[in-house]
């Protein structure tokens, strides 16, 4: 008998659900019997309001971080931009933020990384105003299951179908995750101290209310973790309309084009949200799942 964490959907399947989900309806009865449902209808806290603010206003685009430079995030100490966004004069999005994990450790956020794609309900409870659902295809529920395979890798290849609202609308966001030595890290540097785990990848978004008129373009996403005396510490960084060719970061915007300042900065906020939600969520959920990937 199958449960929603072993279910087997294709992409053609799961696609037409996506308006549905878009909807946000409350669990259905299979759902609200899941063990770890109850997160789902607890109040989530609000951002430090000085945090949040942050993300207010663009930076300098100046100070703000290149793809081509992602390597800098391997140095001690901190960029010129750990917490903000911007355009680059490309065009193209930038968005960095910086949060601290008291509790937290790099074991639990790769199981996280693998464990909440594998059902609707997961990928909700993380921040259920703005996550709709997730999806994946039978092979990548294969790998992300396959116990012979470190937590820390099992994302690596698998791409994730994500429905949710990045304070601009929902929308169908894919998600190529990668490892990092393929995403373009100098794997001779990415050890510690300055680095104990990484997600990251890259993809597309677009409206679930797809039409002629929409607008979709190439991102990468970047979440990089290193130990701190004060907790785990979780710096992001996007790079939005561009995307990774043959391991080299590509501006994929026609000359004069820009990604809209307001996609830019929603996806900031919502980061700086979502993100408040996992310091909270992340270290009670994973005493009560954590290691185990069904439940």
């Amino acid at each position: 008998m199958s449960t929603p964490e072993t279910k087997q959907y294709t992409f053609k399947d799961w696609y037409p659900t996506t308006k549905a989900k878009a909807q946000q309806p409350d669990l259905s009865p299979e759902e609200k019997a899941r063990p770890f449902a109850k997160y789902f209808y607890e109040e989530i806290p609000q951002p430090d309001p000085a945090h949040y603010a942050m993300m207010e206003k663009p930076c300098d685009p100046a100070k703000a971080l290149h793809p081509s430079r992602m390597n800098e995030l391997l140095n001690p100490g901190y960029l010129d931009v750990e917490i903000g966004w911007c355009n680059l004069p490309d065009g193209a999005g930038f968005i960095a933020n910086k949060i601290v994990y008291p509790g937290v450790t790099a074991e639990m956020v790769d199981w996280w990384f693998a464990w909440h794609p594998l059902e609707d309900l997961r990928y909700r409870i993380w921040y259920p105003p703005q996550h709709g659902g997730i999806h994946l295809s039978p092979e990548g529920r294969k790998r992300i299951l396959d116990e012979s395979i470190p937590m820390s890798e099992r994302n690596w290849g698998v791409v994730h179908h994500v429905t949710e609202n990045c304070d601009c609308g929902m929308e169908n966001i894919t998600i190529s995750f990668l490892s990092p030595k393929d995403y373009g890290f100098d794997m001779t540097r990415f050890k510690q101290p300055n680095v104990a785990t990484f997600a990251g990848g890259q993809g597309w978004a677009v409206t679930v209310d797809k039409n002629d008129e929409s607008i979709t373009a190439p991102a990468m996403m970047c979440h990089i973790f290193r130990d701190t005396p004060e907790g785990l510490e979780h710096r992001t960084r996007f790079w939005l309309g561009y995307r990774l060719s043959n391991g080299v970061p590509e501006c994929t915007l026609p000359p004069g084009v820009a990604v809209p300042s307001v996609a830019v900065q929603g996806l900031a906020r919502h980061n700086v949200k979502e993100f408040t939600r996992f310091k909270h969520f992340l270290p009670r959920i994973y005493a009560e799942f954590g290691g185990k990937m069904l439940a």
